[in-house]
């Protein structure tokens, strides 16, 4: 780097003081390899900003004629400077004057200045409260249609995700309460079991949520969840890019923003609360890039970690792509300057091997059930594994969005639980448009090159466009590797969607540093191109409807006169995918009872090892009673019919069958079962059929 080049660096960061070990910030050498703030100052600025720049200078600079070439470098002159540590200690900051103190520039009215003076007067302590604050609001905006009835009220087209989870939260509870086995369970899917390391059980989420199911119930703390882990996320990025990457608030805002409210990110808000926690991901992401300048590599080591343990009892998909676009990322950069890799492998290599010692004895045994334990499979069910974005979804905004339309978008994602690009006509113009005017940029390259990859991923096995299938994708050639045989590949957008937040962020910062004569005409056109790429996904309530009540029968404990500790309250219909009000009724009652099938991922067979497939064993009268359910339609019953189900029922050690009055087609269901196993009877607010005596063993 020449001495010009030097001068001509931002200023660091005034939260940038925390040594060399723990960030990187502007002062770093271009000759290292180092985080975003190093690579952006490495990278060739607009002349603007570099003319502009805060000096450092020594105290010889300081009464030297500048070199002639300082007011021109070369834009792609990168020459390795020698290390920080032998840099001269009398070196002095000459600090930028404060903005709100700046003399007024011509054609900006002196009215303007003290707008701004009273945000810059903040502590960052009150600006980050500030920004938080209108994060949690917009997050209860989202959610404010189930805010109103937790209970009562569930997302409008699947409402399987909800229940698991919070039987998943209501697990949480008999662990922490009873010293349950945080790994399996035989609580439902009895008597095979459940394996809950392969099923997401978020325990790192459930366990510091028990005090709120305690006393709230499951389904307060799941709206909790989703409300926190959509505000939560923003957060963690705003903060991350504020004190690393930008120096702008509205730039470190408008790129929070939309890691925590994407259209992706909306899409998962109301089934997959885990998906949307990605808090510590941002921390993550810097940990990585600090190792690779880091003077305590093995201290940074340990540090990620903690960090990929706690990820990994979030959701371990999410932490796989993390580590992928890190290294996507990491070598575009190295592929661009070669020469970083000298000064990076060292402490990278030494971090990274630290992080996996300790993150694998951690997760050791966790991992061990996970792929080795009982009810454990390897790949996904074939219903979600060739799910796929259609590429005209990353031009359609997002259904739960000011501007999206389910109709609109039908057959353009997998489901709409799974709209991960859906960045709308505006903001993926604007997105290509940021990529070409900040192209000379080194961290800008990088991070579009990492976002398309991950974009064309995101296509799956087929790609096509508006439903029509054009070509094979590269997904084919990956799907069958360890690992990634396990990943839903329309969730690869999740990774471009945090690319299109960072890009978002640079171009703000680079935008609100511009020096031209109407400097208030350029603020006003860049926040005029934020509401414009914004506007039409920007998040929308999310639609509920009404689901029917946990039955009086199983809230006021009248269960508890029949079933056993060692026996099952068998839910009419049978617990499955498409039938998941059992598990609310299990979740209500912290999993005082058990119930057999449910909805979870489980081995195809039931067998160790195999494909993986959602449910338990095929119930041949759980699938008739489904189908009742339904329909409505009575099937024609024999005794061989009657003789499966009793065996069924002794598999199960079920103790009393249980209907509710306002079930869905109750009358059809409540005759078809009389017809299986006799009578029942009335008893508060449901159908009870006591059949302990059909399903003793011993008879």
């Amino acid at each position: 780097m020449t001495p010009a080049e030097s001068r001509a660096l931002p200023a660091p960061h005034p939260e940038s003081a925390a040594g060399s070990g723990e960030m990187v910030s502007s002062r770093t050498p271009v000759g290292q390899f180092a985080g975003p703030a190093a690579l952006t100052s490495a990278s060739a600025a607009p002349a603007e900003a570099r003319a502009t720049a805060p000096t450092r200078t020594t105290p010889a600079e300081a009464t030297a004629p500048a070199p002639a070439e300082a007011t021109a470098p070369p834009a792609e002159t990168v020459v390795p400077a020698p290390a920080e540590a032998t840099a001269p200690p009398a070196e002095t900051v000459v600090p930028a004057p404060a903005e709100a103190t700046a003399p007024v520039e011509s054609g900006e009215s002196a009215a303007a200045v003290p707008s701004r003076a009273w945000w810059r007067g903040w502590t960052r302590r009150r600006q980050h409260l500030a920004v938080g604050g209108l994060f949690l609001l917009a997050a209860l905006w989202v959610t404010s249609r189930i805010w109103l009835d937790p209970s009562g009220r569930v997302a409008s087209l699947y409402t399987g995700d909800p229940a698991q989870v919070q039987f998943f939260l209501a697990h949480s509870v008999r662990v922490v309460l009873h010293g349950e086995y945080p790994f399996y369970t035989e609580q439902f899917n009895y008597p095979d079991g459940v394996n809950l390391m392969a099923n997401t059980a978020v325990l790192a989420l459930g366990i510091p949520m028990v005090p709120v199911t305690l006393l709230f119930g499951p389904a307060v703390s799941f709206v909790l969840l989703v409300t926190l882990g959509l505000a939560g996320t923003a957060l963690a990025w705003y903060l991350m890019l504020s004190r690393h990457l930008v120096r702008t608030p509205l730039a470190a805002a408008a790129g929070g923003w939309f890691c925590g409210f994407s259209p992706a990110m909306l899409s998962h808000a109301s089934w997959h609360p885990n998906i949307i926690s990605q808090f510590l991901l941002p921390f993550i992401v810097w940990r990585v890039l600090v190792l690779t300048r880091s003077t305590r590599p093995v201290r940074d080591g340990a540090l990620l970690a903690l960090l990929v343990t706690a990820q990994a009892f979030i959701n371990e998909e999410i932490l796989l792509f993390t580590a992928l676009a890190c290294g996507v990322f990491l070598l575009a950069v190295l592929v661009q300057e070669p020469a970083r890799w000298r000064a990076a492998w060292r402490p990278l290599g030494a971090g990274v091997v630290t992080c996996a010692l300790l993150a694998g004895a951690l997760l050791a045994y966790p991992l061990y059930v996970q792929f080795a334990g009982p009810m454990a499979y390897h790949g996904l069910s074939d219903a979600v594994k060739d799910y796929g974005n259609d590429i005209a979804a990353f031009f359609a905004p997002g259904s739960p969005t000011l501007g999206g339309n389910q109709r609109a978008n039908i057959n353009l994602a997998p489901n709409y639980s799974e709209e991960n690009a859906f960045f709308g006509w505006s903001l993926s113009l604007i997105a290509i448009g940021i990529v070409v005017w900040l192209r000379r940029e080194l961290i800008v390259r990088a991070l579009a090159a990492t976002g398309l990859l991950f974009a064309v991923l995101s296509l799956g096995e087929r790609v096509s466009w508006w439903d029509r299938e054009l070509v094979t994708g590269p997904w084919q050639m990956l799907v069958h590797l360890p690992l990634l045989d396990a990943v839903v590949p329309t969730r690869f957008g999740l990774i471009t969607s945090v690319v299109v937040g960072l890009l978002l962020a640079l171009a703000v910062e680079r935008a609100w540093a511009l020096r031209p004569a109407e400097r208030r005409t350029v603020r006003t056109l860049t926040a005029a191109g934020l509401a414009f790429a914004l506007l039409p996904i920007a998040p929308m309530p999310l639609r509920m409807v009404s689901r029917p009540p946990v039955p009086d029968f199983i809230t006021a404990d009248r269960w508890r006169a029949y079933v056993g500790p060692d026996q099952t309250l068998v839910p009419i219909p049978v617990p499955s995918m498409g039938n998941t009000h059992g598990m609310r009724w299990a979740a209500a009652t912290n999993l005082d009872f058990k119930i057999p099938g449910g909805y979870f991922l489980a081995p195809r067979n039931g067998n160790t090892g195999d494909a993986g497939r959602f449910g338990g064993r095929p119930s041949g009268v759980g699938q008739m009673l489904e189908e009742v359910a339904t329909t409505g339609r009575m099937p024609k019953l024999d005794d061989r019919q009657r003789r499966r189900f009793a065996d069924e029922l002794r598999h199960w050690r079920a103790a009393i069958l249980v209907l509710p009055l306002r079930q869905q087609n109750a009358e059809p269901l409540r005759r078809t079962v009389e017809e299986l196993v006799g009578p029942g009877r009335q008893e508060l607010d449901v159908w009870v059929w006591d059949v302990r005596a059909l399903s003793d063993r011993s008879v």
